[in-house]
């Protein structure tokens, strides 16, 4: 899997942009502030159909306009590929594939597998569970289907639930449908328990060997999932829970309050660890998720690192390097002095200077 070039019209601060990259690595570097990342973001939101900020459509739109496009052309298993994505201001995005429009973000999942490494990544471990669930349901809805349905479905029945619960204090008659929300809340949350189990056990199969390497031998990790209840007590406890989701006015089991534990030998290094031992657990996560996606998907990733080597000291800048091997990675970062020191490849170089880019060769 490569990308071979991307088109942007009125995204983020580019009014238009024509970018070809090689098979290997691609550096684009410059001043921060320029445009570097919003690059990434246009790749991202071509696999993925969202923003890697969270961002809405409207605000990845260039300023003063009501559209946007970005057209990213692809090439997987010596077959070419066009997404095109049309960002509108004002009702959701249209997406084809190959001039066809697509109805459902599915469609699209799982043709251009990414992964994205930036500095906030590398806090994934000390930071709150959102961002740990936020990891696993990215990676998970690239590489299934099934568990985007379901995980969509889940989180539209959260939200009508919550909205029911406050809705309660006005009228408490409608206390009686309470029982219809929970039944598919433990049918939907059910399937998305029983998915993340196999994925962290999955991601254990590839981190183990890979942390042991990257610390020198001198740290095993393991990944253990906390579900926030288990299957078997799902469906009580949330019976076990209504009066108190009704005092609080939101559903307070369920997946959405899912955990995923670090352990470095008997040591849980969220609370525990240090920063050094934190950060060589995110990078181990990542490498592993690269190793996961070939795996899985029978084809490489492309590897998006949003100037992440100068958060990291020259080992692990080497050993990040060294791993990606024959995967496609664009990079971003501020000065070429790390890849000329370590005689990093560099097989393609951009220079982007205030929402332009120049290729240098």
């Amino acid at each position: 899997m490569i990308i071979k070039s991307l088109e942007l019209s009125n995204f983020r601060n580019y009014e238009s942009l024509s970018l070809t990259f090689d098979r290997g690595t691609n550096i684009l570097y410059g001043d921060n502030a320029q445009g570097k990342t919003n690059i990434l973001e246009a790749i991202f939101v071509s696999a993925t159909t969202k923003s890697h900020k969270g961002s809405k459509d409207k605000d990845m739109i260039r300023f003063g306009y009501e559209e946007g496009h970005i057209r990213t052309y692809l090439e997987k298993e010596s077959m070419g590929y066009k997404v095109d994505m049309h960002l509108r201001s004002s009702k959701s995005k249209g997406i084809a594939i190959d001039g066809q429009k697509i109805k459902k973000a599915s469609q699209l999942l799982g043709l251009l597998n990414v992964v994205f490494f930036s500095p906030e990544d590398l806090s994934i471990i000390k930071n709150g569970p959102s961002e740990r669930r936020h990891f696993v349901d990215m990676e998970l809805c690239q590489l299934d289907s099934f568990y985007l349905y379901n995980l969509n479905h889940y989180n539209k029945i959260i939200n009508q639930r919550n909205k029911l619960l406050k809705d309660l204090y006005f009228q408490p008659q409608l206390q009686e449908t309470l029982g219809i929300w929970d039944a598919q809340l433990v049918s939907f949350g059910s399937k998305i328990i029983e998915r993340r189990k196999v994925f962290i056990d999955q991601l254990n199969e590839m981190i183990y060997e890979i942390h042991k390497k990257l610390s020198g031998g001198k740290e095993e990790l393991r990944i253990i999932y906390e579900p926030d209840v288990s299957l078997e007590e799902f469906e009580k406890k949330c019976e076990q829970n209504r009066e108190r989701d009704i005092r609080l006015k939101q559903t307070t089991t369920g997946p959405h309050r899912d955990d995923f534990c670090f352990m470095v030998g008997e040591i849980d290094i969220r609370k525990f660890g240090s920063q050094g031992q934190q950060r060589t657990a995110a990078l181990s996560l990542k490498l592993s998720e690269i190793e996961l996606v070939k795996k899985i998907s029978k084809d490489t990733p492309v590897l998006l690192l949003d100037d992440v080597l100068s958060e990291l000291d020259s080992s692990r800048q080497n050993y990040l390097l060294s791993s990606i091997g024959d995967i496609q990675t664009i990079i971003t970062c501020t000065g070429l002095d790390d890849f000329i020191n370590n005689r990093f490849e560099m097989n393609k170089m951009f220079h982007v200077v205030n929402g332009t880019v120049a290729s240098e060769n």
